[in-house]
């Protein structure tokens, strides 16, 4: 399982819209609007580094209204 946080600039007025749309694709967990430097922070899971990539750039990329992403891959931390 992989697990990343994708970080959205959205163009102006289209936010909500944007948020609706990917709350249906599957694997978002969780999306949300935010203040600060980035529109919305999604919450994603996939089975493998492929398939998120696949939902990163064929799913979210196509909404119309995103303009960017960012994305951050959780890292699973070990204790020793």
């Amino acid at each position: 399982m992989v697990r990343a946080y994708v970080l959205l600039t959205i163009e102006i007025g289209k936010v909500e819209k944007v948020i609706e749309e990917i709350k249906k694709i599957p694997g978002v967990t969780k999306a949300d609007a935010v203040t600060g430097p980035y529109d919305a922070i999604v919450h994603i899971e996939a089975s493998d580094l492929g398939e998120l990539t696949r939902k990163i750039l064929h799913d979210i990329h196509n909404i119309d209204g995103v303009i960017d992403t960012t994305t951050a891959i959780v890292v699973e931390i070990e204790e020793e």
